[in-house]
């Protein structure tokens, strides 16, 4: 698995220092298209990405995309096209010749998610058989295109975790989507690395906007413990002080919990 920057949104605008405009500072420029006498401020950026956000005003993360290169299994790259919001080139079997294989980890089923899998299972003699099936695949479809067969017949033999290619374009705003369905720990482990590859590249590029959504990504994960001391706390009469004490040093947490 591998994942790689290719291209980014490309402005014209520049700032009142005739410094290029970021990609990041496109979404901020074109945000204020209802105040122009205020279009190039970046300094309050971070906070208007926030509040965007947090108010789901995310008509305006549409403005600048993100193209990257994903190197990964036929089985991965299934589901990735499923994010029908994106924009996709693939490796093609019926013109080109597949020639590796993504590794594969057996695990055992999940517990009560029937469609994951969690600790590995270890059992070397199975890890033989899949092997020797892989390369079996191989040479049987390198063999099949040898004797006369087409690429596009031949490729039926080789396994879901043969490699491809693709490269992947979105919004912002689909970006952030995607991370967040598939950086979630009921994503399957595979493609959690894509995601958790893909997430630097978006740290830099969109550093603010990233910042934003951890923020409410933690500040929802709190939400229920937040509201279970709150509830303990306010319980206690006797503890109005230690109440008080609570949300003042939780405050912007339970703000963002309950915004989000």
């Amino acid at each position: 698995m591998h994942v790689e920057f290719v291209s980014i949104t490309k402005t014209n605008k520049r700032d009142e220092e005739g410094r290029e405009l970021t990609a990041e500072d496109l979404i901020v420029y074109q945000a204020r298209v209802s105040n122009p006498s205020n279009q190039l401020n970046i300094s309050t950026a971070p906070k208007l990405l926030a509040f965007c956000i947090r108010r789901r005003h995310w008509s305006v993360f549409d403005m600048a995309d993100l193209c990257v290169e994903i190197k990964t299994s036929r089985a991965i790259a299934a589901q990735i096209l499923r994010h029908h919001s994106f924009r996709f080139q693939e490796f093609s079997q019926r013109y080109a010749l597949a020639n590796s294989s993504e590794p594969i980890e057996l695990r055992k089923p999940g517990e009560t998610n029937r469609q994951s899998s969690e600790e590995r299972l270890n059992n070397p003699r199975l890890d033989e058989r899949v092997m020797s099936h892989i390369e079996h695949s191989f040479t049987l479809y390198e063999e099949l295109v040898q004797q006369g067969a087409s690429k596009e017949t031949a490729r039926f033999v080789l396994p879901l975790s043969t490699q491809t290619t693709l490269y992947m374009k979105g919004s912002v705003r689909s970006w952030v989507h995607y991370l967040m369905v598939r950086e979630d720990a009921h994503a399957q482990k595979e493609h959690r690395a894509v995601a958790n590859a893909v997430r630097p590249i978006m740290v830099k590029h969109f550093p603010h906007v990233m910042a934003a959504v951890d923020m409410i990504l933690r500040a929802r994960a709190l939400a229920p413990v937040l509201a279970a001391k709150v509830k303990a706390v306010k319980d206690d009469r006797r503890n109005d002080e230690a109440l008080l004490q609570f949300v003042l040093e939780n405050v912007d947490d339970l703000v963002l919990a309950m915004e989000s």
